[in-house]
């Protein structure tokens, strides 16, 4: 079913300026740290709803949906926003205000109860509003009454939970085109995986002449644990008993990090069936090594601690080269970590396949080396680890605990991994220099990171540098 659209102003400086203000402060904003430019609005359009024009004035609301254009130092991003403009923001909402104009406030309208039971009801009956187009997946079954609750604290998007079996995730950076999560998930639902969650619906509209993902809704798995949290209390019960080995200690990760490689090999498998799979041609790997080398003396030339060890970087690179010309490459999950992770009652779900949110979606939805994969989890794991040891100073007993931590879980993620997807696979490419190299560009870029957010944070990556450089006969 659609509906007219209305369209409106494009030049609005007064509502611009607002934005202007408030979208830094956003945590899924990526351009912070940057030089913010001229912002743009590229498409408006209301969201009529009759019932809403119905009550009092005071009560009366309008929805509209924004698309931004932003310009920063680092180039130009697009953006969504449901904006709300009512006379009076409840409590609840005022931690959504925007701003005022005229006499109304303006705020993020999908922290309204209001907008997102909009949202829910549309997709399930594939109804449009306004430009945007609400559709069902085929064979979904979702409660349309359940009420919508943000989650606080996400970074990149904003997802909606509804009751205790959809989440709905609205893409706040967008691109033109499909995002992977979508194609991602619905090829793994073909495929019939047991490790991801069951697509329930989608949001589209067209943007730059092109359909373009606006949102994405899923199955939402109420009784779950995060990957990262059971991982982090593990290391937390090792941390505190000063007699026990990990392997003795009663939070023991070791057997969950076993079953979460065995579930990462399992997608893999079903991901090179859906999608196929290629040979890595020489050019690409040299290029693929080039960049990594490149970024690394971008860091350094900024971080002292990654100058030092600058010299052992590039060795380790190099002694890739001769490896990924040989690989193959297919659709990865392309940013996983622990938490990407949840531990369900019938085991562990893999999540947010939409790759690494700052990356062009040409890339994100292109094939890669699973390595790439494989270090993303390692990297986490060691994380995990070392978390709990603040600015890396802490006792030489702790200190070896928790690096006895990392590596009992690392080999079991690995084994895991191998147990499904065979030997022949895993030493394909885990040539020990294959994924070391991956993990050693995701470990730079982690020290930049750390470097501008979290200092305190910094000797995690540091340590892991220095540790993969002798790995690799380097140092």
């Amino acid at each position: 079913m659609t509906e007219t659209t209305s369209r409106l102003p494009l030049d609005d400086p007064a509502l611009l300026d607002l934005i202007s203000s408030w979208l830094p402060h956003q945590r899924w904003f990526a351009g912070k740290g940057g030089q913010l430019g001229p912002i743009s609005i590229e498409a408006r359009a209301a969201l009529d709803t009759p019932e809403w024009d119905a009550g009092d004035a005071a009560d009366m609301m309008r929805v509209e949906h924004l698309i931004l254009r932003v310009y920063t130092n680092v180039g130009e991003q697009m953006y969504q926003l449901f904006l709300g403009w009512r006379h009076t923001v409840s409590d609840r909402l005022q931690h959504s205000v925007i701003g005022s104009i005229g006499n109304e406030t303006v705020y993020d309208a999908l922290h309204d109860a209001a907008v997102s039971s909009q949202l829910l009801s549309r997709i399930h009956a594939s109804r449009t509003w306004g430009p945007i187009t609400l559709a069902a997946e085929v064979d979904s079954e979702f409660d349309a009454t359940a009420p919508g609750l943000v989650i606080s604290g996400e970074q990149s998007n904003t997802s909606i939970i509804f009751g205790d079996t959809s989440i709905l995730k609205v893409f706040r950076r967008i691109e033109p085109g499909q995002n992977p999560d979508v194609e991602i998930h619905r090829a793994l639902k073909v495929a019939g995986s047991k490790h991801v969650a069951a697509p329930q619906g989608v949001l589209e509209a067209d943007v730059a002449g092109v359909p373009t993902t606006l949102g994405f809704m899923a199955s939402f798995f109420a009784n779950s644990a995060d990957g990262w949290a059971m991982a982090c209390a593990s290391v937390r019960d090792l941390l505190a008993e000063g007699d026990l080995r990990a392997d003795e200690v009663g939070g023991d990760f070791a057997a969950e990090a076993h079953r979460l490689g065995e579930a990462v090999a399992h997608v893999h498998t079903d991901l090179a069936a859906a999608f196929g799979t290629d040979h890595v041609d020489a050019s690409q790997w040299q290029t693929t090594l080039d960049a990594m080398i490149s970024e690394a003396r971008a860091v350094a030339a900024y971080v002292s601690s990654v100058a030092e060890h600058l010299d052992g970087i590039i060795a380790t690179f190099e002694a890739a080269r001769h490896v990924g010309s040989a690989a193959t490459r297919q659709r990865i999950h392309g940013d996983l970590h622990l938490g990407q992770t949840l531990r369900t009652l019938t085991g562990w779900v893999i999540i947010d396949f939409e790759g690494e949110p700052a990356k062009p979606m040409v890339e994100r939805r292109a094939k890669h080396l699973l390595a790439k994969d494989l270090a993303g989890m390692l990297r986490s794991l060691d994380y995990a680890a070392h978390h709990l040891l603040p600015g890396g100073a802490s006792d030489a007993q702790q200190t070896y605990r928790a690096g006895e931590w990392a590596t009992r879980n690392r080999h079991a993620f690995l084994a895991g991994y191998e147990a499904v997807a065979g030997e022949e696979q895993l030493a394909s490419l885990h040539e020990k220099a294959l994924i070391r190299a991956y993990e050693l560009d995701k470990a730079v870029y982690e020290v930049a990171y750390e470097h501008g957010n979290r200092p305190s944070w910094e000797p995690i990556p540091l340590h892991a540098i220095a540790t993969l450089i002798k790995a690799g006969g380097n140092a």
